[in-house]
């Protein structure tokens, strides 16, 4: 909106004004826009969310010491939707069709994490939907996203062709080239394109959802993944530092930049209320809708294997939750105190806080290893 009315209305008769043409002017001011309405805004919500006893259930079998949490105003995602899409509608260019899918997939994963949130509320208990069901409304969410990315590629707006870590020319392409003329002839890329979206997508989402277990640790490690993404997306619509890494490029990804940057900001600005002690927590409507919005940049900027890296934290979430439920169904064992990982570390007497840093350390460090593949190609 503001590119639109500052840069392309007035910037040919206010010369300052053209500074609205970069990008990087325009996402360190969604950044900040987004952290300062986080921050202001707040107070505000949480003193709402008391006053209509909006407040988190715990979960019985889980560690004891997070009874005392019961009550604490939760669903504080909609808090960092509503950050992240109003510096993302004010600074970006509003006609580019990266940014809306990138909104569309976080406003429809945050929609089923409201009414997952509300229907917890409204039991008065920790379970809301189904397993099953909130599976496939993320499926049938995914399923509309891969559809977008087709009718963007039909149109020469999108490339199915991945980047691999460690390789320059080495970019297969899901589709495998041709299929998208002939769907009926050769149906299997379809298979796969849409399959490895949905994997990509609902598996992230349901990566920050296990991860959102203690005060600040989805928030923080979102930050940092965030700022990750921030880069990534700016080199990869950057004409020479695309070239210059072997990166497969496209132009238009640019401005998923700004979208990265108010992701950043917002999760920055709940970090201040989230941070342990919590003043009020995400819900699922704010860690599916983060994980979600993280793996469509990712899937945008084709850098699905890089994500593995930069929300390393997040998978060794998903993948300790995977094998203790495999292991005890299997070998009736488990291998784990407790399961995501970041419980099995309070089952062995480590403080919150504690685990909390170390996460969060552990995350910087995999995001770091994950942006140097860019030069070891």
């Amino acid at each position: 909106m503001l590119y639109y009315l500052f840069y392309e209305l007035l910037g040919q008769y206010v010369g300052p004004l053209r500074l609205f043409r970069y990008i990087t002017f325009r996402t360190a001011f969604a950044s900040l826009t987004a952290l300062f309405l986080c921050v202001v805004l707040g107070p505000w919500l949480i003193r709402k969310l008391r006053e209509f006893q909006i407040g988190q259930y715990i979960r019985e079998e889980g560690p004891q010491s997070h009874q005392k949490k019961a009550g604490t105003p939760t669903m504080g995602g909609v808090l960092i939707l509503v950050s992240i899409v109003l510096p993302t509608l004010l600074w970006a260019d509003l006609l580019n069709p990266n940014v809306w899918i990138a909104l569309y997939a976080m406003l429809a994963f945050g929609a089923i994490g409201f009414f997952d949130d509300y229907s917890k509320l409204r039991r008065k208990r920790n379970l809301g939907f189904t397993a099953r069901h909130k599976f496939l409304l993320q499926v049938l969410a995914s399923l509309v996203l891969g559809l977008f990315l087709l009718i963007m590629h039909a149109r020469g707006l999108y490339t199915t062709n991945m980047n691999v870590p460690f390789f320059k020319e080495f970019r297969p392409d899901l589709l495998i080239d041709g299929l998208l003329a002939s769907p009926w002839t050769y149906p299997f890329g379809f298979v796969l394109f849409f399959g490895f979206v949905t994997l990509v997508v609902v598996g992230a989402s349901n990566a920050v959802n296990l991860t959102d277990g203690l005060d600040g640790l989805a928030a923080g490690l979102m930050v940092i993944a965030a700022g990750a993404l921030t880069i990534l997306t700016y080199v990869g619509g950057h004409a020479e530092l695309s070239n210059y890494l072997g990166l497969e490029r496209n132009p238009r990804t640019a401005e998923l930049t700004i979208f990265c940057g108010a992701l950043t900001g917002a999760c920055l600005g709940f970090l201040w209320y989230n941070a342990h002690p919590a003043e009020i927590f995400m819900g699922d409507v704010g860690s599916l809708s983060l994980g979600a919005s993280m793996a469509a940049v990712a899937v945008l900027i084709k850098q699905e294997i890089l994500l593995l890296f930069i929300g390393g934290v997040f998978v060794l979430e998903a993948l300790s939750v995977i094998l203790q439920v495999g292991s005890y169904k299997l070998r009736g064992k488990r291998i784990f105190k407790m399961a995501p990982l970041h419980h099995h570390f309070e089952a062995l007497g480590w403080q919150e806080s504690k685990i909390i840093v170390r996460f969060w350390v552990a995350g910087l460090v995999l995001a770091l290893g994950a942006l140097t593949t860019l030069k070891l190609r």
